[in-house]
Formats: C-alpha cells, structure tokens, sequence
C-alpha cells in the first residue's frame, strides 16, 4: 500500500457526522481517513494546518453552460473551470446547449470532451440533450457516459436546440426510462407564456409578468403525471416559483422519482431590487418577490428541494442591452455561489453542513458520482478551504468568467474561498491557479 501523501488538519472539518476538529489524510488522491485533529502525521506526509479555516468537501456543479466549441466569446472551458476553481468547485456538469454544436448525439459529445480535455482546472461531466427528433440517439449518449438528458418545454433561446411538445417529451421520457436514465427539464408551459404579456423595455416588473409562476407550476404538474405513469427519473431544473413546492412534495410522498434545484440567485436576490435596464439579473424563469424566496427557502429545509447549483450562463456584454425583452437571460454566478449562498443561509440560522449537503452532497447523488460530494475516507480528495467569517466585495474585475458581468457586483459577501484541492493537490491557493488537472467524467 502506497503512503500517505497529504494531511489536512482544521479544528472545523465539515463530515457527514457533522462539523469536528479534525485531520483528514489523503493517499493516492482519495481520502484515506479522517482522525482526530492532534492525530500524528504520517512520516514524510505534508501538513497542512488549516487553523480554524473550514475544510469543506469541494462542491459540485451539475448546472453550467460552458458553452464551448462555438460560442467561446461567451465563456469556454478554460475560464469556467478556473472561475469554478476559484470559488470551491471541484466537478461541474456542462450543459448540452448553448455550445456547438450541442450534445445531442455521441459524436457531438466526443466533440465537445475533444475541446474541453486540456482545458479543465476541475473535473468535468456531461449532460446529454432531449430534442425533437433525437429519440434514437438518447440511447448512445447513454451508453456514451452522460449523466442524463436536458429539454425543455418551452423555446430555449437557441434555434438548435428546440423545445419539446407534449408528445415528443412522452416519447423521450419512455426511451430514457427504458434503460432508468435521468430528465433534467426546463419546466415552464409555453402556452401560458404565450398568454402572458410579451416583455419589452426596460421595466423588470414587465418582464417578471411575461414569466409568471403558473407556468413553472402546471409544466411541473404535467411532468409528475407523466413521470408518474412512466415510473421514469425526473429532475426540475431551477426551481423559482415556491407556488409549486407543495405539488412536489405531494409527488415525492406517492413515490414518484423526482428531484429539484434551485439557484443562488432565486435564494439571495429579490425582484423588489432590480433596478430598470440591469438585465444582468435576467433569467428564465425569473428572480421573483422577496416573499417567494422564503418559500424557496422552506422548500430547502423541508428537504423538497434537494440541491442548489449555479446555472451559470454567461454571455458577451453587448447581449445584455438594457431591454429585457431583447437581452439575453442568464447569469453568471459560477465563481460566487458558495458566498452568495453562505451569506443568505447564515442570516437564516442555517449552518455550513446544510450549505455543504445542498451544493456538494446532494448534486453528486444526483448524478452518481459517490466519489465525490463529502469528506470520508473512499471519496475523491477534492475540497475547499473557507473563511466563513471573512467578507469581501464583489469586484467584477476580479472574477475568472470570460465575460466579467455579474449580478452580484458591489455586494459585500461572507465567505472567502483561501484554497481549492482536486484529488489532493492543491488548485487555488486563493492568489494563483495551477495549470489544468481536470479529468473528464462518465456517469458510474
């Protein structure tokens, strides 16, 4: 049996068993115990004293459009995997669309890992995607390694990735069944968006009505029938209307196998403080009432909701003209979602063991990856280092996105990331990236 090769030693260590002082050893790149904090290093192992810094287990992203070949002005892999580096992740899962092409064939996805190979600070997965006329395919991007299939229900905002209708998503959803896959679905119901009045200009409270909360509720209510009558996997991508929490609960309750995410922005940021023309906080579905964001936040401590992830979806300045209606919908949160969210949760009395079981534990079950997500011995050595009682102010500038646009700037956040380990080496010493590392996952 090979050495020990690392120790990592804190008197806050946040395990399943919960947060302890603790020594956590690391050999061949996968945690090889987790002992009491005045344990005695190994001979020749490197220590690290953490001090009171928090060691946490590295979070995982299952929700970034890298969007890499094709629109790299927008981001790449090369600076979200740095951005995510920087911010405490250790394994993110890229989105199918907003690339191109888009993952919607095996061929595209050897496309696709053919780009991001020798670009990746962190280890990096793939989605699959569900789109009219693919049904066939679905199976060899299975069989290919992704974690699972997006669609949605609605227009995307890309031509070539087009929505499905009810009988497209009934025939997706009944071939990924048939060999227990995962659907991840945008779930918003085009007819009452059809219905809502169209968004222009620069006022958010017209945009916020051209996506109301009814149609996020009955495109919900639809999939739990029709996961239901399939006994298929289902995943509610971004969750932001707290209406809808009560019909997954139900559903969970009957059995049926569905998850939910939702976002740092919908848990920390209110359409109550959007000012006219900032489209830097538009996204589909929209940021909502102050009061909707409690409910968000029950659904989280009830256990509806499972997971928080990023949904980072960046795109070039010029994109994001003042009009919300013309503006490109998306944020881009990659580097600031574990401040962003530890600053809310704290307020809210929630601890950094919850924090870590919504950004780290539940997206790595989500998708398989029991390597990953927690500190205990067999798991990946993939952490993140904390300051959770340091602030700092968001600077734009500062940020590794390509694009360095952001909803968060000038907000003062708890939570400074001091390093990032990947597989026991150490990534981001909070000043400097090391060079890529990144392996690029398959589904178990």
């Amino acid at each position: 049996m090979s050495e020990t090769e690392l120790v990592l030693r804190s008197t806050r260590v946040v395990t399943p068993e919960g947060t302890r002082a603790a020594s956590v050893t690391v050999r061949d790149g996968k945690i090889a115990a987790v002992l009491p904090h005045d344990a005695e290093a190994p001979a020749g192992a490197q220590v690290e004293d953490l001090g009171d810094d928090v060691l946490l287990p590295g979070l995982v992203d299952t929700h970034v459009h890298v969007n890499d070949p094709g629109r790299t002005e927008w981001e790449g892999f090369w600076t979200a995997t740095r951005a995510a580096a920087a911010g405490g992740i250790t394994t993110l899962v890229d989105m199918p669309l907003n690339s191109l092409p888009p993952t919607t064939t095996a061929a595209h996805l050897d496309t696709k890992r053919e780009v991001a190979r020798s670009k990746a600070h962190i280890d990096v997965g793939f989605w699959g995607g569900a789109i009219p006329g693919n049904v066939k395919d679905l199976r060899p991007l299975h069989d290919a390694g992704v974690f699972g299939f997006k669609c949605f229900l609605s227009p995307s905002g890309v031509d070539e990735f087009p929505q499905l209708d009810q009988e497209q998503l009934a025939a997706a959803l009944g071939e990924i069944a048939g060999f227990d896959g995962l659907l991840i679905v945008h779930a918003e119901d085009p007819g009452h968006l059809d219905a809502a009045p169209e968004a222009h200009g620069p006022k958010y409270t017209d945009f916020l009505a051209s996506r109301p909360r009814v149609s996020e509720n009955d495109a919900i209510a639809g999939l739990i029938a029709l996961a239901k009558l399939l006994d298929a996997r289902v995943h509610v991508l971004h969750l932001s209307s707290g209406d809808a929490l009560p019909l997954i609960a139900a559903a969970k309750g009957e059995g049926v196998k569905i998850t939910v995410e939702t976002c740092p922005h919908f848990l920390t940021l209110t359409a109550e403080e959007i000012p006219d023309g900032a489209t830097e906080f538009k996204c589909c579905p929209p940021i909502r009432e102050a009061s909707n964001q409690d409910a968000l936040w029950q659904g989280l401590a009830d256990g509806i909701i499972d997971c928080i992830v990023s949904d980072h979806s960046p795109s070039t300045a010029d994109l994001k003209t003042a009009d919300f209606g013309a503006a490109w919908g998306g944020i881009s949160s990659l580097q600031l979602g574990l401040p962003a969210i530890w600053t809310a949760a704290r307020e809210r009395g929630h601890t950094l063991d919850d924090v870590v079981r919504w950004m780290a534990t539940a997206p790595a079950a989500l998708v398989g990856l029991g390597r990953k997500g927690a500190i205990e011995p067999g798991r990946d050595a993939d952490f993140a280092v904390l300051a959770p009682e340091e602030t700092f102010t968001v600077d734009p500038q500062a940020l590794q996105h390509r694009n360095k646009i952001t909803a968060y700037a000038g907000k003062t956040l708890y939570g400074v990331v001091r390093s990032t380990w990947l597989r026991g080496r150490q990534i981001n010493d909070g000043a400097t990236l090391a060079e890529p590392t990144g392996e690029l996952l398959e589904r178990p």
